[in-house]
């Protein structure tokens, strides 16, 4: 079994904007896990493809271009490539189209032709390690089914969406509604604060009453308030402001293609835009309580 951890640096010309991080790679290495020199050269000693990237133009990068996975003639080894990074339903749907042109350069016991999943993750950096995370999954079901316990084996609960893209759908919809109600609980937090309510106070109110969600009750962005998420180490170590301002753009660019108004989702996107201007792209998102709203920490 090969693993592959393909970490990207920033682009330093326009053709293509895959570079290996040669001191990620050694880091592997050293620990004797086998890497390759390109994701082509990976396909051909591989059955099954995993990539998590940032973005879409990453994943378009990847698979499709140059020395992608899908090189070589279109004529494949892996029989099984799941994509679980947050992207458009466009770009997944496009990938899924371009592998169904392709074909296995043997035939494997269990698949005819290469198969093609979208299947982001939601659970965040403590599930992701916990392996914990939900799986939301597009694509063909029979190609669901046959993945199942691969999936499994990195999370607790697979969600199937639906065909080629759904599952990418699906998690744009999820992290646009986590940013608004991450930013709600931020502001009312800090509205309480200025009414002369402590924060633990307000999130012993939330937690068993309607206001109830994931951002007060497993994420709370106060500090001070709850130990082991980001808000208790200076916003370090979670999902980035800039990965949200990019989950949001991503949301609000499908909206427009379909003619649907979101409005609650448009104002999360600027106020995150302006986040990352100040400073905090690469502060949790949570980081909104301080650095948006002024909120201050728990005493």
């Amino acid at each position: 079994m090969i693993l592959l951890k393909l970490l990207l640096d920033h682009p330093t010309n326009t053709e293509s904007i895959m570079f290996r991080n040669e001191d990620a790679m050694k880091k592997f290495s050293d620990d004797g896990i086998p890497t390759k020199q390109s994701p082509l050269e990976l396909s051909k000693s591989s059955d099954v493809i995993i990539t998590m990237l940032p973005s879409s133009a990453h994943v378009l990068d990847v698979y499709s271009r140059g020395n992608g996975l899908l090189g070589n003639g279109g004529r494949l080894g892996p029989w099984l490539y799941i994509d679980s990074s947050t992207v458009d339903p466009q770009t997944s749907r496009k990938i899924s189209l371009d592998m169904s042109r392709c074909s296995l350069n043997e035939k494997k016991g269990y698949a005819e032709k290469p198969m093609m999943l979208d299947a982001p993750v939601s659970g965040g950096v403590p599930a992701a390690e916990a392996g914990t995370l939900t799986f939301m999954v597009g694509g063909l079901e029979e190609t669901y089914i046959a993945a199942k316990p691969l999936l499994l084996a990195m999370g607790k609960k697979l969600i199937y969406c639906g065909g080629a893209g759904n599952g990418s759908a699906a998690k744009i919809c999820n992290n646009m509604a986590m940013a608004i109600s991450m930013l709600g609980v931020s502001e009312a937090f800090a509205l309480g604060q200025n009414l002369g309510i402590k924060a633990s106070t307000l999130t012993d109110i939330f937690n068993c009453s309607s206001a109830r969600c994931w951002s007060s009750d497993t994420y709370n962005p106060v500090p001070g308030v709850m130990t082991g998420v980001p808000s208790s180490r200076n916003y370090d170590g979670g999902f980035t402001s800039k990965l949200m301002a990019k989950d949001l753009d991503l949301a609000m660019a499908s909206a427009s293609g379909v003619g649907f108004k979101c409005p609650m989702g448009s104002e999360a996107l600027e106020i995150y835009r302006k986040l990352c201007d100040e400073g905090c792209e690469f502060k949790d998102f949570s980081c909104a309580f301080r650095h948006f709203y002024t909120g201050k920490d728990e005493k």
